[in-house]
């Protein structure tokens, strides 16, 4: 049963200054920030948090583009595109949202609520990009950038070291599509560390049996590295597939 939505009150905002690891002079722009335009239809006196949305998918640009221009100072215009396109993406930003529990805050019609709406990287990318905005708002550039860079460390991490663009997985699936009798299957084996904070830890099976393993602070990082430990089991540990199809050595 969907929760009801959490309620307006300064208490709740400092919980949500609190959880995002933020400081805010002024929490009355948190209010909008949290507020999807569907809450509208059941409250009055109240705006969206579209606007904040627009300014902060600017500011969010304008810091990842001098992370990745200042951290890659050899990489030529196309792939510093390639990578903000991944750091600001719609998954890495929802990702980062829940690291920081922004679900648990949001206000949502009870429609959308029901529907799973607390959960749907559209949603949760545009809430983190709306609290960019008052970061930035309230506390200037450099507290935004303080945040951006804190929040989004994960993927930035990928991109220094060059795994950004690589999907494992799809290599994976493509092995195991070429050998019509395989099945490929993902399990979450353990989950530790606070609800903002969780580590995965994620095994990949072929044919019933474990090919590979990997941890991530989200599953489908954790999923990734199970993928490229499978890929390498099978190139470097000569892998192969016999006749009838199964995973052998």
């Amino acid at each position: 049963m969907s929760q009801p939505p959490p309620v307006l009150t300064e208490e709740s905002l400092q919980e949500v200054v609190r959880s995002l690891g933020i400081h805010l002079q002024d929490t009355s722009l948190l209010r909008t920030a949290r507020t999807h335009r569907s809450y509208l239809g059941e409250s009055t006196g109240v705006l969206s948090n579209e606007r904040l949305e627009f300014l902060g998918d600017s500011v969010l640009g304008l810091i990842v583009s001098e992370w990745l221009y200042r951290q890659m100072e050899d990489w030529p215009e196309g792939e510093l595109s390639k990578a903000k396109a991944v750091a600001v993406s719609e998954p890495a930003l929802a990702e980062a949202a829940q690291r920081l529990g922004v679900q648990e805050h949001i206000l949502l019609s009870t429609g959308e609520r029901m529907s799973g709406g607390r959960n749907r990287a559209s949603i949760l990318s545009d809430t983190y990009e709306a609290i960019v905005a008052v970061v930035y708002l309230d506390q200037g550039l450099e507290a935004a950038r303080e945040f951006i860079i804190r929040s989004l460390s994960d993927v930035l991490g990928e991109i220094e070291a060059g795994v950004h663009l690589r999907d494992y997985k799809s290599r994976l699936q493509q092995f195991v599509q070429g050998h019509n009798k395989m099945t490929l299957r993902y399990a979450v084996v353990s989950e530790t560390g606070a609800d903002h904070d969780k580590t995965f830890t994620v095994q990949v099976e072929i044919d019933g049996r474990v090919a590979g393993s990997g941890i991530g602070k989200s599953k489908k990082q954790a999923e990734q590295a199970a993928a490229a430990e499978a890929l390498s089991a099978l190139q470097v540990d000569g892998a192969c597939v016999n006749e009838s199809g199964a995973l052998g050595h």
